[in-house]
């Protein structure tokens, strides 16, 4: 599979695949394809897996498009003004927050995956259920805004705001830490809890908060009496 991110505004990425591979995404992921292509839909992983998807944010039932011919192209697109990026999870496990999953080859693993603490998912903001992407090729995810990419070292902290979490390797450390100071909790516009991540393992955040810009843009909309 050869591919390219196109695209600046809201991007998607172009597959190139030869006869018999195949890449899968979430309902409604595919934006235009080329002659040769197969489309297939199904509850990948079983109707358990399914509801756990569902759960952390994607669709219950997963599309398939694979290659009957060499050459033939599929384009994924991202729902949001971003970045697409790819991840190859040969090389390590992620755990992506919901709706941050794009496409993925066939040969990676895609499954709802628990927080470690009950606390975590409850407040943080991204739901007790995350997703592990694992196995190995090729996975693309999109992001809100613009994609920043850290690797912490062992020990290393970073508190970041609900939301702005993307994706994090699975050696890294997933909690949640309450703001201090009832005047920062009430006024400092950052809400209740920060997410808290602990090296060692590389980060991916986001610079936007799609959730809470279409909340701003919610509460600016007259409403009839």
């Amino acid at each position: 599979m050869q591919y390219q991110i196109i695209g600046d505004t809201v991007p998607a990425v172009e597959c190139k695949l030869d006869a018999g591979e195949s890449m899968f995404t979430q309902s409604g992921g595919m934006i235009w394809q080329t002659e040769g292509i197969k489309m297939t839909t199904n509850a990948r992983g079983g109707i358990g897996r399914s509801i756990g998807r569902m759960f952390a944010g994607e669709s219950f039932f997963m599309v398939n498009y694979t290659a009957s011919v060499n050459g033939a192209v599929v384009a994924f697109g991202s729902t949001v003004a971003g970045s697409v990026i790819g991840v190859d999870v040969s090389k390590n496990e992620l755990i992506v927050q919901k709706g941050a999953f794009l496409c993925a080859e066939q040969t990676v693993d895609l499954k709802a995956t628990f927080t470690k603490k009950f606390t975590a998912g409850l407040f943080g903001g991204e739901g007790f259920i995350l997703q592990k992407l694992s196995g190995r090729g090729m996975a693309f995810l999109e992001i809100d805004g613009d994609k920043i990419e850290r690797t912490l070292m062992a020990g290393e902290v970073i508190k970041v705001d609900t939301g702005n979490v993307v994706a994090f390797e699975s050696t890294v450390n997933y909690d949640i830490e309450t703001v201090s100071g009832i005047g920062n909790i009430f006024f400092g516009g950052e809400g209740l809890f920060l997410t808290k991540l602990t090296g060692p393992g590389k980060i991916i955040l986001q610079t936007q908060n799609f959730s809470d810009f279409t909340s701003k843009i919610a509460s600016r909309i007259p409403h009839k009496g």
